[in-house]
């Protein structure tokens, strides 16, 4: 027998308890996206001491009168921002005009599959004089019209579950016009992994039409190497434009990495590669590659430098992979297990030896100095795939 639907007003201020059952939060919204005439619940706003959190619903394994209780696994405490294309069910659609009628609650219920939930009923309450009249539920079918979509919302909305290689192979079969419309109800940091995924032309034609503040904005969430491939692309002022709108902190490493040849170690390299002490733990080091903002390949391996350690950095002591930092014990300091056989290479050797030097020694990535002995980048397997290859290689490989 399937459960009843669950009210929203009766899920607000529920308990939110971990796996383990202990108390993590407390219910405040449901956050919804729109499909055609169907809402999808993605999952719940939570307060965490002051900060809100979003839980997936998929997190979700039973709700009672006692509380939301999770399956297993941590928390995502990182707080909650609203997206594009995302609705909350308290602050923003409850008590939205509906005929002569207002919106009072919704019902949720998972579908038959047990994989999403969805609103499938409405509260509906026409107001007196005085006081609110008894509301009335319908299927959610009923009111449904009232909450209709543009062809664009609906675009967003299918494409945030899908990697990014899908969204760009999706964007680029729409017409221009429908692209661009679909790119304003993305987030930055959206468009920033979509832009990453898209072959270069296409990539600068989408910049080309965005406002500098908003492309300025956008170019700070990528990759400093991937932002500098886009901006070599683009006419000198516009990226001149560009480069003067963005934060300095942001733009300083996109202007080192222009001032090098493109199909050179410093053209190819990353300014932002995992850098740390060598009085830095194992322990330590460990829990900085499992940050998740920390792209994989970049936590394949540690540099180990002299202060500071943004880069330019002082001077380059070596680097550590992270087996061998799995094989150690944890208060092993980093300076007693740094691999210093492997010799830097120079911002201006070329592409093609670079490719060879990393082959040669089985690398997946290589430290970069300037003639002060400082390292400047490291330029890692896949900075030398994404110039060797095709474009497009990352989409194929992909779907395979």
């Amino acid at each position: 027998m399937s459960a009843p639907p669950v009210f929203v007003s009766r899920l607000v201020r529920l308990p939110l308890v971990d796996g383990d059952d202990g108390l993590v939060g407390r219910v405040q919204d449901v956050v919804l996206t729109r499909s055609g005439t169907t809402l999808r619940v993605l999952g719940l706003v939570a307060q965490l001491q002051r900060r809100l959190i979003f839980v997936n619903m998929a997190r979700v394994a039973e709700i009672d009168r006692f509380g939301v209780h999770l399956r297993g696994g941590t928390v995502d405490t990182r707080s909650f921002q609203q997206r594009p294309g995302e609705d909350l069910a308290v602050a923003e659609l409850l008590n939205t005009a509906i005929g002569d009628d207002h919106l009072t609650d919704l019902a949720i219920e998972p579908g038959p599959d047990k994989a999403f939930w969805f609103v499938t009923q409405a509260a509906l309450a026409r107001r007196g004089p005085l006081r609110r009249r008894p509301p009335r539920v319908v299927p959610w079918d009923e009111v449904a019209r009232y909450f209709t979509t543009t062809p664009e919302m609906t675009e967003v909305a299918e494409m945030r579950d899908l990697h990014p290689t899908d969204v760009a192979s999706r964007l680029r079969s729409l017409p221009p016009a429908r692209q661009q419309q679909v790119v304003a109800l993305l987030d930055d940091e959206q468009v920033a992994d979509l832009l990453e995924e898209m072959p270069e032309e296409e990539a600068v034609r989408i910049v080309e039409r965005l406002g500098v503040e908003r492309a300025a904005h956008i170019l700070e969430e990528m990759e400093p190497d991937d932002a500098a491939d886009l901006l070599a692309d683009l006419a000198e002022a516009d990226r001149s434009a560009l480069l003067e709108e963005m934060r300095p902190e942001e733009s300083t490493p996109i202007r080192r990495l222009l001032s090098y040849g493109e199909d050179t170690a410093g053209g190819l390299m990353t300014p932002e590669p995992v850098v740390l002490s060598p009085s830095t733990t194992v322990a330590e080091a460990l829990a900085h590659i499992r940050q998740r903002e920390t792209p994989s390949v970049l936590a394949a391996q540690v540099f180990v430098t002299q202060p500071p350690h943004s880069t330019p950095t002082g001077r380059y002591l070596g680097v550590i992979g992270f087996q061998r930092l799995l094989r150690e014990p944890p208060s092993t300091i980093l300076g007693d297990c740094v691999n210093d056989t492997i010799d830097p290479v120079s911002t201006d050797l070329p592409g093609r030896e670079v490719a060879e030097r990393l082959a040669s020694y089985d690398l997946l990535g290589l430290a970069v100095c300037d003639q002060a002995g400082r390292l400047v980048g490291a330029v890692t397997v896949d900075d030398v795939l994404d110039h060797v290859l095709p474009e497009g290689w990352r989409r194929r490989a992909a779907r395979r």
